[in-house]
């Protein structure tokens, strides 16, 4: 059946921006409760934190599946009703999560978490959607701001409220504010008509026909895939850190070091704003110098309060100013297909993700800290270079 034309974007005066930032982070923070938890949940199932970063893993693999199975829907139908449907399913699967009696059913459950919690991407391309051109940029930058810092906030809130309640009340109040924010959106967000198109399996097959004739949307899911790699080996990484005998850190101490990357989110929200102005490119390539340098702070950081906390700061800077750049063009790419270039782009990001935790993993058992900072530190550095050709051609 063919496909009707797209309606016009309205303008950003329209968007409830700060609703949409608001779900973004209450949906992408469910991928993120259980970071600073390993080490607790791991003395609950008489496991090593090593073995319990799994729950990262699984987290992060389900959701680079739910993108690449639900998010493409979002070009073909009601926005609103969709996310609102993603959120409450995903409030039942945190559920299953506080309720785990076993370490596999809790895998299994943290699957599903991630196999859900897409709502966030659809808010995403339904606000470029809905912004003008010529503010599409600062719109995306304050909605990505949003899911960053429910990133950050998930892991500082967790943590201390698995130091009050225990690990499964974490769970518990995530229900809640997922079932709590499906309400608002379904009440708050504008409606967005369905459009007649091809049936799901031609949609889900058009994603890799977008990728193969966009080679713009290729270089930037290269680099959102490397930039969130090497943020979640430096997450991942820092949790076992903080919760060794060296620092002995709890979940709420852990959970509070990782509130310090909200400066990051703060600095990187105007980033959006660099897009806009035509500086994108340049931007980027900033943003992995920056990245860079906050890896090779953490060189020292092994037994260093001080020197970890300055990578946490710029590490983050770095990390958010690349991904509110890199995933605003890739909405920008093919204005009739945002879903699926953001189902592209995601699920390159989130395939990263998972790379990087396990990474994490490994490199933790061969080497410690100081295995991990020089990777992480290697792998900007190539993409700095990557980067910096890109500028000249």
């Amino acid at each position: 059946m063919p496909r009707l034309p797209s309606p016009a974007p309205r303008q950003t005066g329209d968007l409830p921006t700060h609703l949409f930032a608001i779900a973004c982070g209450v949906a992408v923070a469910n991928l993120y409760y259980v970071q600073p938890l390993l080490a607790v949940i791991a003395r609950d199932f008489d496991l090593t934190a090593a073995t319990a970063s799994l729950l990262l893993f699984c987290s992060q693999i389900g959701y680079a599946a739910g993108i690449l199975l639900f998010v493409p829907l979002g070009d073909v139908r009601d926005r609103r009703r969709l996310v609102g449907s993603m959120m409450g399913i995903a409030a039942a699967a945190l559920l299953l999560c506080a309720l785990a009696p076993s370490f596999d059913l809790l895998l299994i459950s943290i699957f599903l978490v991630g196999l859900t919690t897409v709502s966030g991407q659809i808010l995403i391309a339904f606000t470029a959607d809905l912004s003008a051109e010529d503010s599409r940029g600062r719109a995306l930058g304050t909605v990505v701001s949003g899911l960053l810092t429910g990133i950050l906030a998930a892991r500082a809130a967790s943590g201390l409220i698995a130091d009050a309640l225990g690990w499964r009340a974490v769970f518990v109040i995530a229900t809640a504010l997922n079932l709590l924010l499906a309400v608002l959106i379904w009440r708050g967000a504008p409606r967005s008509s369905g459009r007649l198109g091809p049936g799901y399996r031609a949609l889900l097959r058009s994603v890799p026909a977008l990728v193969r004739a966009q080679p713009s949307l290729r270089r930037v899911m290269a680099f959102g895939f490397i930039s969130m790699a090497a943020f979640n080996l430096f997450w991942t990484a820092t949790t076992l850190l903080l919760s060794s005998p060296h620092y002995h850190f709890t979940p709420g101490e852990i959970g509070a070091l990782s509130a310090l990357g909200l400066v990051g989110t703060t600095v990187a929200r105007r980033a959006g704003r660099l897009h806009d102005s035509g500086r994108s490119t340049l931007a980027s390539t900033a943003a992995w110098a920056v990245m860079l340098t906050g890896w090779l702070t953490c060189i020292p950081a092994g037994s260093s309060l001080g020197w970890l906390i300055a990578a946490v700061v710029v590490i983050d800077v770095g990390t958010q100013g690349q991904r509110i750049l890199n995933q605003t063009r890739a909405l920008t790419l093919s204005p009739s297909a945002r879903s699926r270039a953001n189902t592209a782009y995601m699920s390159g990001n989130f395939l990263g993700a998972a790379t990087g935790s396990l990474a994490a993993m490994v490199l933790w058992r061969a080497g410690g800290w100081t295995a991990v900072a020089a990777a992480g530190s290697a792998t900007c550095l190539l993409a700095l270079g990557a980067s910096l050709r890109t500028d000249r051609a």
